[in-house]
């Protein structure tokens, strides 16, 4: 994750430089406050703490028949309005089974873990294979724990394309086996976008601050931001500039602000981990709850083929 904040005036040398000694002092405290002001004063801070995966694959196992998935308390958390439609959960086990249902959806992303259903436990070492490896092609070993999924009932999947495939999962003492229909769909990228604007404004209206409008200044500088992610996780982008030549700020005598916060990885496949991700980063949150921000601009570029494969990019300001 990567957290930055600027603040520009175009006020009188004096003030510029009472404003300068002011954000020093801000800067100290939170570490990413911008400043330029009218003698061009700049005081930088800037994170780049990328992501650790911890994860690691594991081989596929050959096994036949059919099986199926769901969530954990943890994982309902944040995916429940996402898969209440498709029932997860909303069945009750069968001996000898692993879930409750036959079938599920999950976007590209790997929204969400595949975990075994209901109160399971205490299953032992489980095998896992998939049919279509041109959609999942895996699992990793380790379920996402910083997510809230646990490693004895879920895995990570390996998504490496969309359509449909069948997972077959069971306990190596023969007493649970069963399958499930994964359908692998595209990220909805316009309504995930502007449902990252609507949990900004929940988080907003909790701590008594206005909401935010979408920022249609800067809408093109938040897609273009996460485009570059891929090539440079950071708040310079890959040519040598920073972050805020992305959008022009208008050029009068009003004082402006700008912020960006950035994420990528397997802690920000959808909306609600993304901002919970963020809200939990002390740089993050100050931007999302900095009151001099009216505007908000989402930017999201997904790519199977790249280190990250989920780049997301806020571009706030107050023009």
């Amino acid at each position: 994750m990567v957290a930055a904040t600027l603040r520009q005036t175009k006020l009188t040398i004096l003030l510029s430089i009472n404003a300068a000694a002011i954000l020093i002092a801000g800067v100290l405290i939170a570490g990413s406050i911008w400043l330029n002001g009218g003698m061009d004063f700049r005081v930088v801070g800037e994170r780049s703490d990328e992501i650790d995966e911890q994860a690691e694959q594991t081989g596929l196992i050959d096994s036949e028949s059919n099986s199926k998935a769901a969530l954990t308390e943890a994982q309902k958390a944040y995916s429940t309005s996402v898969h209440t439609k498709s029932g997860v959960d909303s069945a009750p086990v069968p001996d000898g089974e692993l879930w409750g249902e036959k079938s599920i959806e999950i976007y590209e992303t790997a929204d969400f873990d595949i975990c075994v259903g209901g109160e399971l436990d205490n299953l032992g070492d489980m095998y896992w294979q998939t049919s279509n490896p041109n959609v999942i092609s895996g699992f990793y070993s380790n379920a996402r724990t910083w997510l809230g999924y646990s490693s004895d009932t879920c895995r990570f999947p390996i998504i490496v394309g969309t359509g449909k495939t069948t997972i077959t999962a069971g306990t190596y003492d023969g007493k649970r086996r069963d399958t499930i229909e994964v359908n692998v769909v595209e990220v909805p990228k316009l309504r995930w976008e502007y449902e990252i604007l609507s949990l900004v404004n929940q988080e907003r209206i909790r701590n008594g601050l206005d909401k935010l409008s979408w920022g249609d200044t800067c809408a093109e500088a938040a897609e273009i931001r996460a485009n570059e992610l891929v090539q440079l996780y950071s708040h310079t982008r890959p040519d040598g500039r920073p972050w805020d030549t992305a959008c022009d700020s208008p050029n009068n005598s009003v004082t402006y602000v700008e912020g960006e916060n950035l994420a990528v990885g397997s802690s920000a496949v959808s909306p609600e981990t993304t901002v919970a991700t963020w809200m939990n980063s002390e740089k993050h949150r100050e931007n999302i709850l900095n009151p001099d921000f009216t505007k908000l601009s989402v930017g999201l570029h997904f790519d199977n083929n790249t280190k990250y494969k989920t780049h997301w990019s806020q571009y706030f300001s107050n023009f």
